[in-house]
């Protein structure tokens, strides 16, 4: 995946992670079209930019259990979208993350 410019110069404080969902597919390898009810849901989404992650009360960086380029499954409802050159991201917070995606 590449990534813009402007996203590889935006840096999330803390726990926050940016994230830039799956696009639905819409049709299969054969040609076929998948109509909208039975598409995938748009609850998947690559990491593009995370922060260091949260602190303690005692002043230490808790480590993210995600990284950049992870792919992870998102809540329903939530988050802040960000627009940054045409793109849309949405910011979230590392707690608010369901799953994290193993790959195939």
């Amino acid at each position: 995946m590449a990534v813009a410019g402007a996203v590889k110069r935006f840096l999330p404080l803390f726990d926050r992670i940016l994230v830039k969902r799956v696009e639905a597919i819409t049709a299969t390898r054969g040609g076929i079209l998948i109509p909208e009810k039975a598409q995938k849901s748009e609850s998947e989404a690559t990491i593009v930019a995370c922060g260091p992650g949260a602190r303690s009360e005692a002043g230490n960086v808790i480590p993210m259990c995600v990284a950049v380029g992870d792919t992870v499954m998102l809540p329903a409802f939530g988050g802040s979208k960000v627009e940054l050159e045409g793109e849309e991201y949405h910011m979230f917070r590392e707690i608010d993350i369901v799953a994290k995606i193993a790959p195939e």
